[in-house]
C-alpha cells in the first residue's frame, strides 16, 4: 500500500527493513496486479485492404475476426 501512494521503492524497502531491493520488487508487483487499471474499451476498425491491414498491425492493433472479406481489428484505449 505504501508504494501505491508513493511509487518510490527505495523509500518503501526502508519501511520494510528489505536489504535487497529485489525483496521489496515482489511487493511492488504485487501492488501494480492488486492495482492495474487497464481499460476494457477498445478502439475498433474494419477494412479489407492489404496496406490498411499492415498499417493497423504496425501500429499495435490486434487481429480479432474476419467476416465475408472484411477483417476487424482493436486496440485498448
Amino acid at each position: 500500500m505504501e508504494y501505491h501512494k508513493t511509487k518510490d521503492p527505495w523509500h518503501v524497502k526502508k519501511i520494510l527493513g528489505h536489504k535487497s531491493l529485489h525483496s521489496t520488487e515482489i511487493y511492488i508487483n504485487i501492488e501494480q496486479a492488486i492495482f492495474e487499471t487497464e481499460s476494457d474499451e477498445f478502439h475498433v476498425k474494419v477494412t479489407e485492404k492489404p496496406e490498411e491491414i499492415k498499417t493497423l498491425l504496425e501500429t499495435g492493433f490486434e487481429y480479432i475476426c474476419q467476416k465475408d472479406q472484411l477483417m476487424f481489428f482493436r486496440k485498448r484505449k
